[in-house]
Formats: C-alpha cells, sequence, structure tokens
C-alpha cells in the first residue's frame, strides 16, 4: 500500500473566536508546540550569556595580579605582590644587590594523579630540579608543597604547557647580586625568604625589608674590583691560602673597600658553609707581627719616654726562661727608636715596651681599639684576644705583635687614628657626606701622629727599610711591614705565617689606610724564597694604590728633597 504524504491539517476558526486582544485563538497542540520552541531559544540564550560572562570573567581575572592562569589547573596565588627589598649601592649609586621577578612552584599533592611522571615531566625542563626530593614532597604531601623555586618565564610557560592539574604557579622576588663575588663579604646575602643572613644584608634587614630608597655603602665597586683583583695576583703567585685587604677613609672612617679571600657568590643556590664564607677582615683575628710596632712606638712617643732619636741596646738577643727574643736582621749595635721601626728590630721593641711597662702597655691598647671588637655594621665580628695574665715577657712579645690577636680591620683602624692626627676613627660601611661624622677621642698628639707619619714613611722611602717594595713614585706612601709565625697547639710553626703590610697615602696629609694580609704565603726564586711580608704583602699593596689614586683623586707630588722630609710630615721649619 502507497504511504501518504504527511500533510499538516489546516483548522478553519470560526468566526467570532478571537481573543480579547485581537489574538486568533489555535488549538491546544499548536500552543504547546510554541511555547516549547520559547523556551529552548531562551535557554540556549541564557547559555550564551553565562558563557559570555564567564569568558569576561577570566579575561579580567588573569588581567589582575596573583590571578588565576591557564586552564589546566596551574595557577599563580597571592592576592598582593611581595614587598620589593631596598637595593643596595655603592657610593657613587652602582647597584651591588637588587631584586628580579620570579615565580615558584607549587602543587597540591592530592591533585597530582600521577607523581612518577609529572617529576619526569619535570626534570626534563628544570636543569637543577631535585627529582628525588619532589617525588617524595608529592608521595607524602596532603597539601601544598614547594617543588623548585626561582623559575624562569620561560620554564614557567613550559611546565604550564604539561597541562599537568595541581601545579601552582607563587609570584616571589629574587634578590639578585649583579657583582657576583666581587663584594660578596659586604653585602652577605639572603635566603628564599629575602631574609639576610649575613653582612649588610642581615645587619640592615629591617631598613632592606621595608623597601624605599636604596642603602648607599661607603664601598666604591671600582676600588672594591681593584683591591681583590691584586690580591687574586698576590694569592696565585705566592700559593697562600688566603687573603684579606682594606681600603678606608682615615677621618671619616668610611670603608671604601673590603676584600677577604676566598669568597664566595651570593646568588648560588647553596652557599659554601666553610673558609669561602668566613671573613678574614673582621672576623678572623691574627697576629699581626711586627705592625704592632705602630703602637709600641706610638705609645712610646707619646707618654714622652722616648723620643724618635733615643737609643736602645740591641746588640744581644733577649733571654728570658726558656724564651728568645732575636732580630731577623739584627744590626748587633745600639739602635735609636727610628732605627729600631726602620729595621723592625724585636730587641728594641722589647725593651721600648719594658721601659712603658704592663698597665702603661694596656691602658694605650685598650685606648686604640686593640681589646675590643670595632664598631661597624657587620655581624661577623672577630673577639680579640690578649694575655691573661699580663706578665713582663707578654709585655715583650705584644711589643712586635705576639702574644695578642686581633682582626685586620681592628689594625687598619687603630692605624688610621694614629695618622689622622690622633682622632679614633669610627669605621662605616655606609657613606657619610661631609658633616655626618663625628670626630672620635684624641688618642695621641698631634704631634706624636706627625712623628708616627714621618716614621712609616721613611720605612717605605728608605732603601733599607722592610717596605720599600711598596713604593709608588709620587704618591708619598708609608706603612709597616708584618710577618709572625701562626701557633698550633701551644707552639709556632716556623712553616706557616701571616704576611701583612698597613700602609697610607699620602703621608704628608694622609686620605687613606690601606691594609694586605696573605695567609701562609710561599717564597718563589724572585723573593729568593723569602715569604716576608716585604716580599710578597708590600709589592702588592703598591700595585693597589698605582690602581686606586687616580680613582680616589689623590693626584701623584715629587719632592724635590729628602732633607725637607720630617719637616713638611710633621708641619715644622
Amino acid at each position: 500500500m502507497q504511504a501518504t504524504p504527511n500533510r499538516q491539517r489546516v483548522v478553519q476558526v470560526p468566526e467570532g473566536m478571537v481573543g480579547k486582544e485581537g489574538r486568533r485563538w489555535l488549538p491546544a497542540q499548536n500552543n504547546r508546540a510554541i511555547d516549547l520552541g520559547r523556551n529552548r531559544l531562551l535557554i540556549a540564550a541564557s547559555l550564551f550569556v553565562l558563557a559570555f560572562g564567564a569568558i569576561s570573567m577570566r579575561l579580567i581575572e588573569l588581567a589582575l595580579p596573583g590571578a588565576k592562569n591557564g586552564a589546566t589547573g596551574n595557577h599563580v596565588a597571592g592576592a598582593e605582590s611581595p614587598v620589593a627589598r631596598a637595593e643596595i649601592v655603592d657610593r657613587n649609586g652602582m647597584v651591588i644587590a637588587t631584586n628580579i621577578k620570579t615565580a615558584l612552584l607549587e602543587a597540591n599533592a592530592s591533585e597530582v594523579a600521577n607523581p612518577q611522571e609529572t617529576v619526569k615531566k619535570l626534570t626534563g625542563i628544570l636543569p637543577e630540579f631535585d627529582a628525588a626530593l619532589a617525588l617524595s614532597k608529592l608521595q607524602n604531601g596532603k597539601g601544598h608543597v614547594v617543588l623548585h623555586n626561582d623559575l624562569s618565564p620561560r620554564q614557567q610557560h613550559a611546565i604550564n604547557d604539561l597541562g599537568i592539574p595541581g601545579l601552582w604557579f607563587v609570584q616571589d622576588v629574587r634578590r639578585i647580586y649583579p657583582n657576583d663575588n666581587l663584594a660578596s663579604h659586604v653585602t652577605g646575602y639572603t635566603d628564599v625568604d629575602n631574609h639576610g643572613l649575613s653582612g649588610i644584608e642581615r645587619s640592615q634587614d629591617a631598613r632592606l625589608a621595608a623597601g624605599g630608597e636604596p642603602l648607599r655603602l661607603s664601598i666604591d665597586m671600582r676600588v672594591q674590583h681593584a683591591l681583590r683583583d691584586e690580591m687574586v695576583r698576590a694569592i696565585k703567585r705566592f700559593s697562600a691560602i688566603g687573603a684579606a685587604g682594606l681600603v678606608m677613609d682615615v677621618n671619616s672612617g668610611e670603608v671604601i673597600a673590603l676584600s677577604s679571600l676566598p669568597d664566595f657568590n651570593p646568588n648560588g643556590k647553596q652557599h659554601n658553609k666553610d673558609d669561602a664564607q668566613f671573613n678574614r677582615v673582621s672576623l678572623g683575628t691574627y697576629e699581626m707581627g711586627s705592625t704592632f710596632k705602630i703602637f709600641n712606638t706610638a705609645m712610646l712617643l707619646d707618654s714622652g719616654i722616648s723620643d724618635i732619636d733615643d737609643v736602645y741596646d740591641a746588640t744581644h738577643p733577649i733571654r728570658i726562661s726558656r724564651f728568645v727574643i732575636s732580630d731577623y736582621h739584627g744590626k748587633a749595635r745600639p739602635l735609636s727608636v727610628s732605627e729600631i721601626f726602620l729595621y723592625s728590630s724585636n730587641i728594641g721593641s722589647a725593651k721600648m715596651a719594658l721601659a712603658a711597662g704592663p698597665k702603661r702597655q694596656q691602658d694605650f691598647m685598650r685606648k686604640i681599639g686593640m681589646m675590643r671588637k670595632p664598631e661597624i655594621e657587620l655581624g661577623e665580628l672577630g673577639a680579640p684576644t690578649w694575655p691573661r695574665p699580663w706578665p713582663e715577657i707578654s709585655t715583650m712579645t705584644v711589643a712586635y705583635g705576639h702574644g695578642i690577636a686581633i682582626s685586620p680591620l681592628q689594625l687598619g683602624v687603630g692605624v688610621a687614628s694614629l695618622i689622622n692626627g690622633g682622632t679614633m676613627v669610627r669605621p662605616t660601611l655606609l657613606r657619610r657626606d661631609v658633616g655626618q661624622f663625628t670626630t672620635g677621642a684624641q688618642v695621641v698628639s698631634e704631634s706624636t701622629s706627625a712623628r708616627m707619619r714621618y716614621l712609616l714613611r721613611m720605612v717605605v722611602e728608605n732603601p733599607e727599610g722592610t717596605g720599600n717594595n711598596a713604593d709608588v713614585p709620587g704618591y708619598d706612601i708609608g706603612g709597616k711591614t708584618g710577618t709572625a709565625d701562626k701557633p698550633n697547639s701551644g707552639r709556632y710553626r716556623r712553616d706557616t705565617r701571616i704576611s701583612s703590610f698597613v700602609a697610607a697615602f699620602p703621608m704628608s696629609k694622609p686620605r687613606y689606610v690601606l691594609l694586605v694580609m696573605l695567609d701562609e704565603p710561599k717564597g718563589i726564586k724572585e723573593t729568593f724564597n723569602f715569604a716576608t711580608a716585604g716580599w710578597t704583602a708590600a709589592p702588592a699593596v703598591g700595585a693597589v694604590v698605582r690602581r686606586i689614586a687616580p680613582i680616589l683623586g689623590v693626584a701623584p707630588v715629587f719632592m724635590e728633597t729628602d732633607g725637607t722630609r720630617l719637616a713638611a710630615l710633621t708641619g715644622t721649619p
């Protein structure tokens, strides 16, 4: 039988079957069809509105800081960006420490379906990724765990493209040090939460954490580079195990450069916890040898016990019990105070100290800061040690730097205080403008200060002086050598020593004190196998002065004759 086509039935509406508002009545089944279609249109329209609304909200959300990111469940957490730690700059505004925006990779361990596969994929993106630790956190953790720090934008994008649910990105700010090792012991470093752990970062943590204006240091990075570079050369040349160096303004106390070697890179993920982080300048304490003759001589001159022309007998070694005090290159004759200083006579210095006595010696050492930690913006400060009790033999050995241990920073402060006119220096790592620093107590007279400048210059200028290898024509350098055998188990080892040279320039009107100390230098052919300070540390000081004097604006001055030297240094006719 042939099927008949499906035709819509047409119903004739009788005349008069018209609604109140002119609408024509239709059969009930047609009304239902129209209502159904209308409802479907309304539902579809509502769905479109909701979809576009969700997309719009998502776009707005992504544009805000700390918004969720990606359809995979990855997001950047935190409603606010972290407060940026204040920058650290040198005295000229050069950046020493600053910040960069970065991200942490976190995970909700309960949402990561396959920890092993996740760790495997992350390992291919992150070269320094600790896969074993991350897997342990994902397998054992129940909440949020940190998987990796310091993501680069490229790494973050690559991880997001993995589409792994349960991974999260957290906004972070990373502390960076553009100059790497150059001033590591000055600045120190921070932990992963940007809390200062050492150096200026620690001592000025509250100031830096508050953000705001950069913290300006007294350090000049140009001088810092020159000092460190020459110290590296000296270590390499003499096979030393370490070194310490300091440049300081003798009037304001500003530390212009401070370097301890070996050093470390504060940008490193893992910092060396041993020798590299040890600050030899401020934390290390050493017997500084004959540099202490500076203090011994100043004590005698300032007390009026002796003048530079007074004579002490240095003909024979001094024997006390089982101890013998002798000279390295003795003259075996009576020596004036100036000759004792020039030739660095232990015998003469010991007898000078005996003339002053233990009480006067202790009082003087205390007055110039040799028996207390220096006050400076570092937490890494070593405490000096001295004889207890302080018998007569200690009085003699302290005269030439044995039996008392101080930091190189203390030595620099003490020498600066003696040659700047005799006022105590207050060291600082923060820049001080003219008028911002105060004059310390008078520790020696101006006359004594002038005579010490004369003697220090003589040690470098005179061909027989122990510091002759530090001389740089035109820069009027003065200084003193110090070589001390290192103690070990109550005895001194003759094969290991601390060699140091402390200097200042220009001696006619000192502006800077400079110190280089070498830890266990070895003699070489060019030094006739000597490793004493005059052969090792003194040349390094001279090399530093050649490089930094022009930077610091110290112009060379040439005097016509040496006959007017004392008058020029003391300001007397």
